[in-house]
């Protein structure tokens, strides 16, 4: 993989309980700059890197969606969690992208694209034949990067929910063939 003009090994493996809390770091730190300007700047800067650690434990510990984690030495530069789709109207052969975070400093730079690929091959060993995320519906960035890789906004999906004090629209995307 290409970084920064450099060829430099990006590593994709499950991850660890060990790796608990650097993902925490990596997910409220990505949170707090990438949803900057959608959620209140107070709901963001309370984000714990407690909770989120403990949250991130209790996934690998029950194993209820599996995390992979994208390293560049030894430090996580990414992740993404997946498992089941947690859609009530969703089939029993769809998988759900639960959260996939890069660090900002690693943004377009192919991280999340791998992550997809690694994630993609995992869902279809277990069976899943199609698969769908959320995304906050004034996230572009996002929506642009899901639809380059085969996500199509599902526009009668969206939902408001309160976070942070302030109502939020989410937006669900689909890929309906995963191969």
């Amino acid at each position: 993989m290409c970084i920064n003009n450099k060829t430099t090994p990006v590593n994709i493996q499950n991850a660890t309980i060990n790796d608990c809390l650097k993902v925490a770091i990596l997910h409220v730190k990505t949170w707090q700059h990438a949803y900057r300007g959608m959620l209140p700047e107070s709901y963001l800067n309370s984000l714990s890197v407690s909770d989120r650690e403990i949250m991130w434990r209790r996934m690998i510990e029950q194993q209820s969606a599996q995390l992979l984690v994208a390293r560049i030495a030894e430090q996580i530069i990414g992740f993404v969690a997946f498992g089941a789709s947690r859609d009530k109207d969703a089939s029993i052969d769809r998988a759900e992208i639960w959260a996939i975070y890069v660090a900002p400093e690693s943004w377009s730079m192919g991280i999340g694209h791998s992550l997809w690929a690694s994630a993609q091959q995992e869902i279809i060993a277990k069976g899943y034949t199609s698969a769908s995320l959320w995304l906050l519906a004034d996230n572009e960035k996002a929506l642009r990067f899901y639809e380059r890789i085969g996500f199509t906004l599902e526009p009668s999906s969206r939902k408001s929910f309160e976070l942070g004090g302030v109502q939020v629209e989410e937006i669900r995307c689909i890929r309906p063939r995963l191969i």
